[in-house]
């Protein structure tokens, strides 16, 4: 199983030159072969691949002398990793590969011939740098990544193969549903309620007073260079405590539970809200979610994706009623049907586990009526949405039992079922 380690290492003078060295000349092979290709489709209408603009490479050396100070293998992984990014693109997976700037974070890849001791790296042309291996690398090493972010800080990626195979997945154990928030940073469907630790807000005085002095300083000079350092550590501080809190928090619900369901957020659509745009980009959403499915993938646990459209706040989970509308400073409402008083967070949190347990039950229908009661435990069994309607964002469907979906898509209590529909709830809830 591939697992990554970043590091810090501390590079001395002279191996911080060859470095620079190192960086700028992978940067301007991935600018040069960048502008190849564009110019290349331009004129013929068909492009080239990382394959091909790699064979240049030699001819580059004999014509930029300095070309051949940086490491070979590392130019033959900048034309790779182009080509890569190009695949990215036309699968829709990434956007157009830009061409990359001498300000801020740099980085080059050694694809092999890297040797990793107790406290140093070795690195082909560069030397033994001295580092900080906080965790032992067992296996074998694969690719090392050498960063330098906005602060001068040096950090490397080590990817390595501990050759242990991955982890089953498995559906024995507890099951919860996470709402994520902006007053509370996560609710989940136990009762648990985690803080939003608003780091921006800590650090927020400190950032203006020095972006302040920054704007002050005349362009081109040392001493507005230096301010921007200063710029780039405080939001280097943001950046290392939110993603310290995301991390532990990520650590400790995979650790507790073993299926782990949460929404498909928009985050992209909800930054159009002017009034919330700066408070969602810093909370971090998009970060822990990715997190969580990675760290619960390595220890064999199962994550799920509800779809971001299902009314999991307006429903009640203990008779599946549902309100017409339910602004966001209502937070706690009572349900005209079972008369049940709601915590709309807790509440939602809920829905969202009962719609990832029945997404999953749909996906493995041979395993039926156990696996349902050993993931819900306690979970009343008939509040769990059988219907097959509407759409989910991990393929399957989500809805209520009464609800089917209108031409326009939209979700229409009053509607009644087909016949077929009927036959379908009722072939569900036999299971």
């Amino acid at each position: 199983m591939l697992k990554v380690i970043k590091i810090r290492i501390y590079p001395n003078a002279q191996q911080q030159q060859s470095l620079a060295q190192a960086f700028g000349s992978c940067r301007w092979l991935w600018n040069y072969c960048l502008n190849l290709m564009n110019q290349t489709y331009k004129q013929t209408g068909k492009g080239l691949s990382g394959y091909e603009v790699k064979k240049l490479i030699p001819q580059l050396k004999k014509e930029h002398d300095w070309l051949a100070l940086t490491y070979s293998q590392c130019l033959q992984q900048v034309c790779l990793n182009l080509g890569v990014a190009f695949n990215n693109f036309f699968e829709k997976r990434a956007k157009y590969p830009r061409f990359k700037s001498k300000h801020g974070k740099q980085s080059i890849q050694y694809p092999q011939n890297v040797k990793v001791a107790d406290n140093h790296l070795s690195l082909p042309k560069i030397g033994d740098i001295s580092a900080i291996i906080h965790r032992t690398i067992q296996g074998k090493v694969k690719t090392v990544t050498i960063s330098r972010n906005c602060s001068n800080q040096y950090f490397a990626a080590i990817l390595f193969d501990d050759g242990k195979d991955k982890p089953e997945s498995s559906t024995e154990g507890k099951a919860i549903g996470i709402d994520l928030g902006l007053t509370h940073f996560a609710v989940t469907s136990d009762g648990s309620k985690f803080d939003n630790p608003r780091i921006l807000n800590k650090y927020e005085k400190n950032l203006k007073i020095k972006q302040q002095q920054l704007s002050r300083k005349q362009k081109g000079s040392n001493n507005r260079n230096k301010a921007r350092q200063k710029v780039a550590r405080v939001h280097r501080k943001i950046n290392n405590c939110r993603e310290d809190f995301l991390h532990k928090l990520s650590r400790r619900i995979v650790n507790e539970n073993q299926v782990i369901v949460v929404e498909n957020l928009n985050v992209k659509g909800m930054m159009q809200n002017h009034c919330l745009a700066k408070s969602i980009q810093s909370v971090g959403w998009g970060m822990f979610c990715t997190m969580l499915k990675y760290k619960a993938e390595m220890e064999g646990k199962i994550t799920c994706e509800v779809d971001r459209f299902f009314p999991s706040s307006k429903t009640c989970h203990v008779c599946l009623n549902q309100v017409g509308s339910l602004p966001l400073d209502v937070r706690s409402w009572t349900c005209e049907s079972c008369q049940t008083k709601h915590d709309r967070d807790i509440n939602a949190s809920i829905n969202i586990k009962d719609e990832g347990l029945r997404i999953l039950t749909r996906q493995s229908p041979q395993v039926g009526k156990p696996f349902r009661q050993s993931l819900m435990g306690e979970t009343n069994m008939t509040a769990l949405p059988h219907h097959g309607a509407g759409s989910s964002g991990t393929g399957d469907k989500a809805c209520r039992p009464d609800v089917s979906r209108s031409n326009r898509g939209r979700k229409k209590s009053t509607t009644t079922l087909s016949a077929g529909q009927e036959a379908y709830c009722v072939r569900e809830a036999s299971l």
